[in-house]
This record gives C-alpha cells, sequence and structure tokens, in this order.
C-alpha cells in the first residue's frame, strides 16, 4: 500500500506551492462496530493498522492528504474519548487541530462546527471533508481529482461531492445520479438526485445506466458557502454555532462547546444539506475508493494466499480451506479444516467465527453482547 509520507508526498508535492487557504477536515468518531471484535469502543477500525502497513486507517488519511493541504490547516474531529490515540497516532499535530467533541450528534454538526471554527480563522478558506477510515489505492488520480475539486469551490457557489464509478451493483453505498455536466469543468455536474442504499434490483438498474455513482462521503466546498446553506436548510443545526461565532478561534470555544454542541440534533449533512441545496455537483472519479466498511471489504482489498485466504498478520495453518479471512491479536496460533468463506476475527477476550455471507448480523451480535453483558465485550 502506497504510503504518502514517503516518497510519493516528496515527488508530487512542493510545499511551497500548496494554496494556504486549504484546510482539511478528517472525521474521526465513529465506532467501526461492523469490525467487531477488532475495532472496539476504546479503539475503533480507524485507529488500527488494518493492512499491514505499519500506519493506521487516520494515519493513512493524514499523509494522503499532506501534498494538497498545509499540515497545520489539516484538522482532525473525533469524540473526546479519542483524543489519546489521536494524539499518540499524529504527535505533530497542535493542540487546535485536534476538535473534541464531547457527545455524537453524526456529521453535520461536526461539519458545522469544522466550518465555523475554520470561517474564524481564515474567512476566505476553502475545506476538504473526508472520512478517516476509507482506502483509497490510486493516490495519484487522488491527488489530481481533489485539486479540480478545490479549484472548482474556490471559484463557484457550489458544495461538491466526489461520486466514484461504480463497480457492481452495491446496496450498501449511497448513490447519486448526474445531471448536467459542467461545461468549464470537465467530470463535474449537477446533482440530478440521491439514493440512499437500494434494494439490489435497483441498484443494477443504476449502475446499468451509467448515470449514477456512489457516494463517497467526501465533500469539498468553500467555508463560507457550507455555512451559508447550513443557515438555509439547516438552521436548528447552524443556530447552535452561530450563538457563538465571536467565540470561536478563542479560550472560550471549548466551553461554549461543551455547553451546546450536546444539544444539536443528530442529522447527517447528506439528510441537513446536501439533499436540499440547490448548489450541490458531483465530481466523477475513480481512484481506487473503499469504505473498508466490512469484513467482507478488507478481504476484497487485502492481499490472498494461494487458497484464498487473508491473515492479517497471524500466524494460520490452513487445510481444506479457502476464502477466509483471519484476523488475530498476537502470537496465537490458528489451525483450521474444512472451513469455507468464513471471518475468523479474535481479539483476546472475544473470538468471532461468522460466515461472510452472515457479517451483516454483526452488528445485531454486538448489541446482543450488550445487552447480556453491558460494555464488558465492546
Amino acid at each position: 500500500m502506497p504510503n504518502l509520507r514517503g516518497s510519493l508526498a516528496a515527488s508530487l508535492f512542493n510545499t511551497d506551492m500548496i494554496n494556504n487557504h486549504r484546510y482539511c477536515v478528517i472525521m474521526c468518531g465513529g465506532i467501526g462496530s461492523r469490525f467487531w471484535p477488532y475495532s472496539r469502543s476504546s479503539r475503533p477500525k480507524q485507529f488500527i493498522d488494518f493492512l499491514g502497513t505499519g500506519r493506521s486507517l487516520l494515519q493513512m488519511s493524514y499523509d494522503r492528504i499532506l501534498p494538497l493541504v498545509p499540515s497545520e490547516n489539516i484538522l482532525i474531529v473525533t469524540n473526546a474519548q479519542y483524543a489519546p490515540l489521536v494524539r499518540e497516532q499524529l504527535p505533530e499535530l497542535s493542540p487546535d487541530q485536534i476538535l473534541l467533541e464531547p457527545a455524537r450528534r453524526n456529521t453535520a454538526p461536526c461539519i458545522a462546527w469544522a466550518a465555523y471554527h475554520i470561517a474564524a480563522r481564515d474567512p476566505e478558506a476553502s475545506i476538504i471533508v473526508a472520512p478517516s477510515d476509507h482506502l483509497i489505492t490510486r493516490d495519484n488520480l487522488f491527488i489530481e481529482s481533489i485539486e479540480r475539486g478545490f479549484e472548482f469551490v474556490e471559484h463557484h457557489d457550489a458544495l461538491l461531492t466526489l461520486g466514484i464509478k461504480p463497480s457492481r451493483p452495491e446496496t450498501g453505498y449511497g448513490y447519486i445520479q448526474i445531471g448536467q455536466p459542467v461545461a468549464e469543468a470537465p467530470g463535474i455536474c449537477k446533482v440530478k438526485t440521491f439514493t440512499e442504499k437500494p434494494k439490489l434490483e435497483l441498484a443494477q438498474v443504476f449502475v446499468e445506466s451509467g448515470e449514477f455513482f456512489w457516494n463517497s462521503g467526501i465533500f469539498l466546498w468553500s467555508a463560507r458557502n457550507i455555512i451559508h446553506e447550513l443557515n438555509t436548510y439547516a438552521p436548528d443545526v447552524a443556530g447552535v454555532f452561530e450563538r457563538g461565532t465571536t467565540l470561536f478561534g478563542t479560550a472560550a470555544e471549548r466551553e461554549f462547546i461543551d455547553r451546546n454542541f450536546p444539544g444539536c440534533m443528530s442529522i447527517s449533512i447528506d439528510f441537513a444539506v446536501m439533499e436540499k441545496s440547490q448548489c450541490v455537483y458531483v465530481e466523477c472519479v475513480d481512484f481506487g475508493w473503499n469504505d473498508l466498511g466490512t469484513w467482507s471489504a478488507l478481504y476484497d482489498n487485502s492481499p490472498k494466499n494461494r487458497d484464498g485466504n487473508v491473515t492479517q498478520n497471524c500466524n494460520v495453518l490452513a487445510y481444506n480451506a479457502s476464502g477466509n479471512i483471519f484476523a488475530v491479536n498476537g502470537e496465537k496460533l490458528i489451525v483450521v479444516d474444512g472451513l469455507k468463506d468464513y471471518i475468523v476475527a479474535d481479539a483476546g477476550d472475544v473470538l468471532l467465527i461468522c460466515p461472510k455471507s452472515e457479517e451483516q448480523r454483526i452488528k445485531q451480535m454486538v448489541n446482543d453482547t450488550h445487552l447480556a453483558f453491558g460494555d464488558k465485550y465492546l
């Protein structure tokens, strides 16, 4: 897996040429319950080196953005309980680059806080918002796409989302239908419709039409424009932060957030703004994106041995076994015979053995575990 911290970063950018008005917000507050028991509430998947690169998903997300945004303009928004993990993994960040949410309130309040925080510092700011737990395999194409996106939002009053060219009729992703192309911006179109996680039959129609792209959850906009659209379409969310306009960037910001953020409604940026705004555009891209949302996604994006098994940095002896993914902490040896298309995840105090075809039930397993044993195994 390429590491932007190394040769790619050195070869692709000159820090003297980076636009100082560009910012990045990395959203890092999720729990990652579909990767239980490897991903736990105390150490969610974004803090784990799933791919054996020596860098966690969060660190890879940070490395990936360095060619595009000054390092001092990269902000991490996370739940307060993960502050030590962020500081451990990204020690180069200053305290004011880590925004600590006192409560989980989905992506709209997260993005709103970051936008107001950045606007107070730099009213001319343009921003990329990205999740901390996605996999991108074609870093060069990613950088080119984001450069085009920044150029677009810096010259248009637009909210831009990145649409991924679909490779299959996936039912776990949202879809974006493209509308009229923008003549002066190749690859960018007006958004026609958003559709959340369709049934398989509809997803097949979407893919065959060529008009639909996966919703990546990666956004670009100016601080000014996203704040305007939040006030227009999500006034209940924006209103919370409008009350603290004079406090952002001051010593009083932390107290204001601790007091007011928990009162925000829990709503995604898609429902709050993107599906309502009249200035939403999509950049159609194909840079090897995967949201790594499931064990099957990790299996698909990991190297396999001759039997089609994936062993995540662990010792495995497999007989008459194929299509499995093994993830084990520590030095434990796993020996299996006759296992096909299974997830075997050993986190020390929890062992999960589950058919890959049934992995959608893992969230229910987590809920059942909570009911039976409280938070002990979460």
